[in-house]
């Protein structure tokens, strides 16, 4: 006989089935019952895990938070090591569950969340964009990311980058795909001193 799963690891399971039904089928198509099918439950053994549908969509969100977290990169590591790492991550994350990128950006899945679970996707890409930000001005303090333009800025364009090259990806786009994030490279380097007369 399979040893029962506990309601941890089948709260994880139904969060990413719910996450792989709306990157496959849309969000208007993340109902109970096909997320019952997904992972081989009833309706109401999915709801001995998750409460209500609220609480379903909360359990969703707290996953993509959990996802995304994961992707931070070592705080101690060098600026531009830091950004890379992360930008790598993010796009390997989107890559295997590509609901992640769906649910951060879609304006209409936020609209239909509860506020707790919209309020904790908001909190997620305010805490990439500190992130970024945080490894940006490093840079600009030791000299390895140009100073002469805002680290919030910066950090706008790095994530904008990693988002558009993730969105580019995944419509099968792939040459050409990571030209943002590298040009975005080299124009965060530091400018060269004026040379002398």
């Amino acid at each position: 006989m399979t040893p029962r799963k506990s309601t941890e690891v089948r709260r994880a399971e139904i969060a990413d089935a719910a996450l792989h039904i709306v990157a496959t089928r849309g969000i208007a198509a993340l109902s109970t019952q096909a997320l019952a099918d997904a992972v081989g439950l009833t309706t109401g053994a999915l709801f001995k895990h998750f409460p209500s549908r609220d609480a379903i969509l909360l359990g969703l969100a707290e996953r993509v938070v959990e996802l995304l977290a994961a992707t931070y990169p070592d705080a101690a590591l060098p600026p531009l090591e830091r950004l890379t790492k992360l930008a790598a991550a993010r796009l390997s994350l989107v890559a295997d569950s590509a609901g992640v990128l769906t649910l951060v950006m879609s304006e209409q899945f936020a609209l239909a969340m509860p506020k707790d679970a919209a309020r904790r996707l908001r909190e997620a890409v305010g805490d990439t964009h500190r992130f970024a930000a945080r490894a940006i001005l490093d840079g600009q303090t030791d000299g390895s990311i140009r100073a002469d333009v805002p680290a919030d800025g910066l950090a706008l364009l790095f994530l904008g980058a990693v988002q558009m090259t993730a969105l580019l990806r995944r419509a099968g786009a792939a040459q050409g795909a990571d030209h943002g994030l590298t040009t975005l490279h080299v124009l965060m380097q530091p400018n060269p001193p004026p040379e002398s007369s």
